[in-house]
């Protein structure tokens, strides 16, 4: 297992969509918690995510294999693990237990990659919007990890299509409109 001082986590930055992309296939979002941990996936063509499961960490890492099982179910060509980011832009304990999670997972993966994105405020944004669906707060707890973990896909997806788009040199939507 990798241990991780903090001054490691503090310089690891958020991965950037489309870079070393491997292409059309699904993927899987996931969103760390201290006690559950979110997952979501998408459609192949990686549009629209969608929520998979909640899965409670224990500490034989039995999480870690639930994963591993998930990556194989949805044959996942590449994992998002949400890096929680200080609004300092900083990494706190929360950031390095994702990063520790992120290179746990992808050991065992391997040769499936596994990137960090910024998921600044999506629990946050996720219980908003669970609130403002009528959830009660007790209601909640067993989706927003999922909710959390779905924002974050969606949020990869997203700049991953825009980045795709530029690069091929095509025009995107915001600009067609923008």
């Amino acid at each position: 297992m990798p241990s991780h001082e903090a001054t490691s986590g503090q310089t690891r930055l958020p991965d950037r969509p489309g870079g070393d992309d491997p292409g059309r296939g699904r993927r899987l979002g996931v969103d760390v918690g201290t006690v559950r941990i979110g997952v979501a996936t998408c459609d192949p063509d990686g549009i629209l995510a969608t929520p998979v499961e909640t899965v409670r960490r224990e500490k034989s890492g039995r999480h870690l294999r639930r994963l591993r099982q998930l990556v194989s179910e949805y044959e996942a060509v590449e994992v998002i693990v949400g890096l929680p980011r200080t609004l300092a832009d900083r990494a706190g304990s929360s950031a390095l237990d994702a990063i520790d999670i992120a290179d746990r997972l992808a050991e065992r993966i391997a040769p499936v990659p596994v990137r960090l994105a910024d998921e600044r405020l999506t629990t946050v944004t996720a219980q908003r919007s669970l609130r403002e669906a009528g959830i009660t707060a007790r209601g909640q707890r067993a989706v927003v990890d999922q909710a959390a973990a779905v924002a974050i896909l969606q949020g990869w997806l997203d700049q991953r299509r825009t980045v795709l788009t530029e690069s091929a040199g095509a025009v995107t939507p915001e600009e067609q409109h923008g």
